[in-house]
């Protein structure tokens, strides 16, 4: 080994030297070796991320496209649908008290329950589609009579719901109305083959026992106007029938 030789050189005659031997490719940082950065393209990898722009994300967006088209393309046929129904109220005489306050808890309002495909079991108030000709108010009645058996009276309106939904190729545009209806007489049955269960539920519990946004709204609102209408009823001697 010569002096200018470090350790573990060859000779410099070119055989494994440092003279004129074949070097190992240098790997960049983080990278490839030169010879592969100038030659091939690597193989790209596969993204199995859900993102944007993935498989999964395109079908998700040419999905919701296709809803939105369907609900406004002009050339679909379109089709208005009317349904009415509402809460029917029990008790609100009895729940004045002699200082005029209203105990909200011995309110009753009747509920139905129907199983979603889940099995889960979700309230919501009794309604039907308005006949041709027939005024919502007795819509409400007749639809609260076939689907949990006790015979209401409409004597106030709640408000209205509407929203619009694509079915068999027709766009429906829905809407609802809701009333208050005064308890007259009869008991919960199970004849509607799409009723699953019906219930009295206090006033005070209704917000927490409705499945769905826009009734719990509707529901909030009578509950605000029911101290007023419980003293109005008290006020006219009506009574609970029992």
């Amino acid at each position: 080994m010569s002096d200018n030789q470090r350790p573990g050189q060859g000779p410099a005659d070119g055989k494994g030297g440092s003279g004129g031997g074949k070097r190992r490719p240098r790997r960049r940082r983080g990278g490839r070796p030169a010879e592969q950065q100038q030659g091939d393209k690597p193989k790209r990898k596969r993204n199995n991320r859900r993102g944007k722009n993935s498989r999964g994300g395109r079908n998700q967006n040419n999905r919701r496209k296709s809803q939105y088209q369907q609900r406004h393309d002009s050339s679909i046929e379109t089709r208005d649908e009317t349904s009415a129904g509402g809460l029917v109220v029990s008790g609100m005489a009895e729940a004045v008290g002699p200082d005029g306050k209203v105990d909200m808890s011995r309110i009753y309002v009747a509920l139905i329950g129907r199983l979603d495909r889940r099995g889960r079991l979700l309230w919501s108030m009794p309604k039907g589609h308005v006949e041709n000709g027939e005024h919502q108010w007795k819509t409400a009645e007749r639809e609260v009579w076939e689907e949990t058996g006790i015979t209401g009276e409409a004597f106030d309106t709640l408000g209205t719901i509407d929203y619009w939904f694509v079915s068999d190729g027709v766009r429906i545009h829905k809407t609802v109305h809701h009333n208050l209806l005064r308890y007259v007489d009869g008991v919960f049955n199970d004849e509607d083959p799409e009723v699953t269960e019906v219930a009295w539920v206090p006033m005070s519990e209704l917000m927490e026992h409705l499945a769905y946004a826009d009734e719990r709204k509707l529901a909030r609102i009578a509950c605000d106007r029911m101290p007023d209408l419980a003293r109005k009823e008290a006020q006219a001697g009506r009574a609970t029938p029992r």
